[in-house]
């Protein structure tokens, strides 16, 4: 199963408006099997359409086909995929990358999340969820596995916070579903998660999320769980 943890774009993008429209995929991998298996299994789908290339070629293959998201094996021969993931971010910033691996390990999923991708892919995961993944990030949502989740987004929040934030909330009121619905955010859970755990719907999340973002000028989760973290650093002093 995968957790979707940004049930809100972070940001409107060009690949957030492709509804029914086809989504096309560049997929970068070295081994050529395994290249030519998934270019063969996800074509099958109506909406998604896949050109591949080895790690050595994708800049000509990105220019050309100007995806809306790029599939990029973290284990490249050359050990360069976060090298390869800046370079496509910062040169096609249209395009969003999900990383695929067996079990990356906490801290490189750290640089790569840290760096702006938007969302990662076990190899050993269904056919189903690969598809929903690539379709979710192509709407412009954040993707991580649910085994990585929790782990990984609270060690990121703690990170940006011993990197410093804005400490601008002082005197901001929240009630006390919202003081909730952050510190859940803090944990890593998804909003259905959320809603399971409070016995609200995933509609009454999302609204809760609006208004925290609104009342504390934040505009991802990641945020939200940076301040929460701060906070209770704060408050344990």
């Amino acid at each position: 199963m995968v957790e979707v943890s940004g049930a809100i774009p972070d940001q409107p993008s060009e690949s957030a408006s492709h509804q029914g429209e086809v989504i096309t995929v560049a997929l970068i991998e070295d081994n050529r099997l395994v290249r030519e298996a998934l270019t063969s299994l996800l074509n099958r789908a109506p909406d998604i359409q896949v050109i591949a290339e080895p790690s050595n070629g994708h800049g000509t293959m990105l220019r050309e086909a100007s995806p809306h998201v790029v599939l990029l094996d973290l284990g490249l021969e050359n050990g360069d995929s976060l090298r390869v993931a800046r370079g496509v971010m910062e040169d096609f910033p249209q395009a969003k990358v999900i990383v695929m691996d067996l079990l990356p390990a906490h801290e490189e999923l750290q640089e790569f999340v840290s760096a702006g991708v938007s969302g990662f892919i076990m190899k050993d995961a269904r056919l189903d969820v690969v598809l929903e993944t690539i379709r979710s990030v192509a709407k412009g949502l954040k993707v991580l596995p649910d085994q990585m989740t929790a782990t990984l987004f609270s060690e990121i929040a703690k990170h940006v916070v011993a990197a410093g934030v804005s400490n601008d909330h002082d005197g901001v009121r929240m009630t006390p579903r919202e003081r909730e619905v952050i510190n859940l955010i803090a944990e890593g859970l998804s909003n259905k998660a959320i809603g399971k755990r409070l016995h609200i719907s995933v509609h009454t999340v999302k609204s809760h999320l609006r208004n925290i973002m609104e009342k504390l000028t934040l505009n991802s989760r990641l945020q939200i769980a940076a301040y929460a973290h701060r906070r209770d650093a704060e408050d344990s002093e």
